[in-house]
């Protein structure tokens, strides 16, 4: 009875997403100061790359928008869309959420990029260099204005200090119906594991501290969850 119990729960989650478009943001921004230089982060895109298998296996037919990493999807039913930069990112999810069911804003977006870029490499000199820096447009924030009753957004925090009140506060801002944290201060978790130590923010005040786990098996908690809060 358990054997059977554990295949029908099996083949029942393959299909949790049947019919469900999610659209998925993963991996880093890089803005460009010329054409060899760029401001970036460490991100590696996995726990993106994995929540979009976890919701084709689930039966979603997902879209991927992958910053630049050297990750490959596998599952047939992910459709990638490479970008480089903040703006790149930022018009491909706001066009790819229109018809999306769900977003997970899984991506970490570069927060600001140069003023200018030159078009010539800058030289080395004795001085010392100031750059100026300007906002780049904030994706979640701009999805969570224009989403609709029937649609889901979810949004991560990476933090390394005031974890919960910081996750807290982006989740109101931005209209999300759960935010997935995690610390930098928490062994095994952050860029470039492949493990992650998460806790689930919920719109309803609900919190959910999880384990560290693989970042396949955050990816599966994270399908599961999208797939009791969709109509």
């Amino acid at each position: 009875d358990r054997i059977v119990a554990v295949i029908e729960e099996f083949f029942a989650s393959q299909q949790a997403l049947a019919k469900k478009k999610v659209m998925i943001t993963a991996g880093p921004t890089y803005e460009k100061l010329d054409p060899v230089r760029f401001i970036g982060n460490y991100s590696s895109g996995k726990m993106g790359f994995a929540i979009a298998e976890a919701c084709a296996q689930a039966g979603a037919e997902v879209t991927l928008i992958a910053g630049p990493v050297s990750l490959k999807t596998t599952h047939p039913a992910i459709k990638r869309i490479d970008v480089e930069s903040a703006d790149e990112m930022y018009n491909a999810a706001v066009s790819a959420f229109e018809d999306s069911d769900a977003a997970i804003m899984c991506a970490a977006v570069a927060d600001y990029k140069p003023a200018e870029c030159c078009d010539k490499k800058m030289k080395r000199s004795a001085d010392d260099m100031t750059l100026k820096l300007v906002p780049n447009r904030d994706i979640a924030a701009a999805l969570g204005a224009k989403k609709r009753d029937d649609q889901c957004l979810v949004g991560f925090a990476l933090e390394t200090n005031d974890e919960e009140a910081n996750a807290q506060s982006k989740l109101a801002k931005k209209n999300l119906d759960f935010i997935v944290l995690n610390s930098l201060r928490d062994s095994g978790a952050g860029f470039g594991y492949d493990t992650n130590k998460v806790t689930f923010i919920h719109r309803s005040g609900e919190v959910e501290q999880q384990e560290l786990k693989t970042k396949a098996q955050v990816a599966e908690d994270i399908a599961l969850r999208l797939r009791k809060i969709l109509p």
